[in-house]
């Protein structure tokens, strides 16, 4: 059984940042891709960003230059930094993980295996 644990959500102001974490006792993540997903009330969840095993990322265009997701590999865990945050990126914000330890790619496509219950990000002012 694989229970990811998300953290770092809240209340921010039009501007600020927050950190995400992503962390999955007893699984090593380095042996995941890791993505992070997002879904506000009415609105179908979309794909923020993913990391591979070996280190490739990819963004959805609404966050480009403003979020970037990194491994911490010593601490097994996956961030999502996110940086000029605007009212539009209020949801809950997920992460997912599919097992694959070689692939240098990754996409928000890809059929991930399992979900953590999310934490909540609100911008506002």
């Amino acid at each position: 059984q694989v229970h990811i644990v998300e953290s770092g959500g809240g209340l921010v102001q039009p501007g600020g940042s927050l950190r995400l974490s992503c962390v999955a006792p007893g699984i090593d993540l380095n042996n995941y891709i890791i993505g992070w997903f997002r879904q506000a009330p009415g609105k179908e969840r979309e794909g923020v960003s993913c990391i591979s095993s070996t280190g490739g990322t990819n963004y959805g265009e609404p966050v480009k230059g403003r979020f970037t997701i990194s491994r911490a590999r010593a601490e097994n865990t996956v961030y999502l930094q996110m940086n000029g945050l605007k009212p539009e990126d209020t949801a809950v914000y997920y992460c997912a993980m599919i097992w694959n330890p070689r692939s240098p790619i990754c996409a928000m496509q890809f059929p991930y295996t399992y979900y953590g219950q999310g934490t909540q990000v609100t911008v506002s002012s």
